[in-house]
C-alpha cells in the first residue's frame, strides 16, 4: 500500500517519463515479448471507449440544468480554432518554398479506396455525421454526431424534473471518476505503446525523409510555439507562454503518445478542469476541436503535397499556394481524429495540381513511414491546443469583466 501511495503520490509527468524510458528499454532488450504490447492497446481503448459517453453525459448535463445560465463563448473558440488551422496552413506553405522537399514515390497505400475526392465529398460526410443515428454515434466515437444529439436532448430536458437533471449529472461525475482512474495508469499506456514502436517500427527506415520530417516538424513547432501564442496573446495581452506550456505538457505529451485526438479527449477534460474553466462551454469545445481543430493536419497535408509537386517537376505559385492553404484547412478539419486520419485527405489537396489519384495514394504510403514521427507530432500540436484555444476563449471573457487570469 505504502508503494502505492508513493506511486499515485509522484507527479503523473513524472511517471510517464519512466513507462517512456522503460518501454525503450524494453522494445530494444525484448523486441519479441509482443504482450507488452497490450498495455497500450488496453490503455488508449478504455480512453476511447470512455470519451464518447462522457461528452455526451456533459454536454446534456450542462444543458439540461436550468440553472446554469452562463453565456457561450463557442463562436470565439470556433473562430480561433479556424484561424489557427489555416495559419498553420501557411506556415507549411512557407516552409515548403524556402525547404523545398521531395518524396520517394514507390510505396503503394492499401487505403486508397477511402480518400474523399473532393470537397464537397469532405463537407457532405460531416454533414452525415451530424444526423448519424445516436446510438451508432457513441459506438463509432462520432463526436459531431454525439454533440449534435447531446445538444438536442439537453435542450429538450429542459423541462424534466430536477431529479432527472440531477441524475444526469451523477452519471457524468461518475464516468469523470472512471476518466481519471484510467488516466492514472497512463504510464503503463504509454510503456506499451513506446515498446510496440520501437520493437515493430524502429527508426532506421526514417532516415531516408529525414529532410521531410524535419521540415514537417519544424512547422509545427513554430505553430506551437509562435502561432498559437501570438493567437493567445492578442486576445488576451498576456504572456501566453505559461498556458501554452502547461497544455503541451498536460495534454500534447499524452496525445504524442496516443496518437489520436478523440483518445485525448479525458485528457483535454481533466485539464480544462484543473485552469478552472466552465464546464458547460469546455464539455463542448474540447470534443469538438477534436473534430475541427487541425493545425498539425494543415501541415501535413500542405507539406506533402507541396513534396509531391516538387518530385513531380511542378511550379506552384503563390496564389495556388495560398488556394492550397484554404483546401488543406478545410479538408484538415474533415480528418477524423484517429492515428493518420489526415493522411487519406492529402490525394484531394493534390488534385489541386492535376496530381493522379494513384500516385497522391503513394504519399499517404510515405505518410505512413514517418507516421511514427509525423503522426505523433501532429496529435501533439492539435490535442494541445484544444485546450489552449478553449481557455483563452475564457480568458479572453476574463479579461473583458475585470476578472484575475489565472493558470
Amino acid at each position: 500500500m505504502n508503494i502505492m501511495r508513493k506511486w499515485t503520490e509522484t507527479s503523473l509527468i513524472l511517471r510517464i517519463v519512466i513507462g517512456l524510458i522503460l518501454g525503450v528499454i524494453l522494445g530494444l532488450a525484448v523486441p519479441n515479448a509482443t504482450g507488452i504490447g497490450i498495455l497500450g492497446d488496453l490503455f488508449v481503448g478504455a480512453l476511447r471507449a470512455l470519451a464518447p459517453v462522457l461528452v455526451f453525459f456533459l454536454v446534456m448535463h450542462s444543458l439540461a440544468n436550468k440553472k446554469d445560465t452562463a453565456e457561450s463563448n463557442m463562436s470565439t473558440v470556433i473562430i480561433l480554432y479556424l484561424i489557427s488551422t489555416f495559419m498553420a496552413a501557411v506556415t507549411a506553405v512557407v516552409a515548403g518554398f524556402i525547404f523545398p522537399s521531395e518524396v520517394t514515390l514507390t510505396q503503394v497505400a492499401e487505403e486508397a479506396a477511402a480518400a474523399p475526392e473532393g470537397i464537397v465529398e469532405v463537407l457532405q460526410s460531416m454533414l452525415m455525421n451530424i444526423v448519424d443515428n445516436p446510438v451508432n454515434a457513441l459506438v463509432n466515437a462520432n463526436y459531431l454526431g454525439v454533440l449534435a444529439w447531446a445538444v438536442i436532448l439537453g435542450l429538450a430536458l429542459r423541462k424534466a424534473s430536477q431529479h432527472t437533471v440531477d441524475l444526469i449529472g451523477d452519471v457524468s461525475e461518475a464516468l469523470s471518476t472512471a476518466i481519471r482512474w484510467v488516466i492514472n495508469f497512463a504510464p503503463f499506456g504509454i510503456l506499451g505503446l513506446v515498446f510496440v514502436t520501437i520493437s515493430e517500427t524502429g527508426l532506421s527506415s526514417l532516415l531516408d525523409y529525414g529532410h521531410l520530417i524535419a521540415v514537417l516538424v519544424g512547422c509545427m513547432i513554430v505553430v506551437a510555439l509562435v502561432i498559437n501564442p501570438l493567437i493567445v496573446f492578442i486576445n488576451i495581452r498576456q504572456n501566453p507562454y505559461p498556458l501554452v506550456f502547461k497544455c503541451l505538457k498536460d495534454s500534447g505529451i499524452m496525445a504524442f503518445f496516443t496518437r489520436s485526438s478523440a483518445a485525448n479527449i479525458p485528457v483535454n477534460m481533466s485539464l480544462c478542469e484543473r485552469l478552472g474553466l466552465d464546464e458547460k462551454q469546455y464539455s463542448v469545445s474540447i470534443p469538438l476541436g477534436a473534430t475541427i481543430n487541425m493545425a498539425g493536419g494543415a501541415v501535413t497535408i500542405t507539406t506533402l503535397t507541396l513534396a509531391t509537386a516538387n518530385t513531380l517537376g511542378i511550379t506552384v505559385d503563390f496564389p495556388t499556394a495560398v488556394l492550397l492553404s484554404l483546401v488543406a484547412s478545410i479538408s484538415a478539419c474533415g480528418a477524423s481524429g484517429v492515428a493518420g486520419g489526415s493522411l487519406l485527405l492529402i490525394p484531394l489537396a493534390c488534385s489541386l495540381f492535376g496530381i493522379s489519384n494513384e500516385i497522391a495514394m503513394q504519399v499517404v504510403g510515405v505518410g505512413f513511414i514517418i507516421g511514427v514521427i509525423q503522426d505523433s507530432c501532429e496529435t501533439a500540436v492539435n490535442s494541445s491546443s484544444d485546450v489552449v484555444f478553449t481557455a483563452t476563449a475564457e480568458f479572453r471573457k476574463w479579461r473583458k469583466e475585470g476578472r484575475p487570469i489565472k493558470w
